[in-house]
């Protein structure tokens, strides 16, 4: 398993086309909880997205953008997910 945050980044980048994307590695700081692994990375991430795709739709719709872009690493191992959607402004 060798999930990074730059791993991540290029896959969201590729799939939501973001104007602003930030994708943080928590999983020190989970070490000793379900999920975490002996090496202290690649588990627990932390997504701030701005996306104009995530325009009109709900909380949980833009959730699942994100979700079903990252399953191929969810399915390697990646155990939590913290999403944060910035609402995109409108012009």
């Amino acid at each position: 398993m060798n999930i990074t945050a730059q791993a991540l980044t290029e896959r969201l980048q590729a799939c939501l086309n973001p104007e602003f994307l930030e994708v943080l590695d928590e999983s020190a700081s989970h070490a000793g909880h379900m999920g975490a692994n002996d090496s202290g990375f690649g588990t627990h991430f932390r997504v701030r997205i701005q996306s104009g795709i995530f325009t009109g739709k709900s909380r949980v719709s833009r959730h699942r953008l994100v979700y079903d872009a990252l399953q191929q690493y969810i399915d390697q191992g990646l155990h939590a997910l913290a999403i944060e959607v910035i609402e995109t402004p409108e012009t």
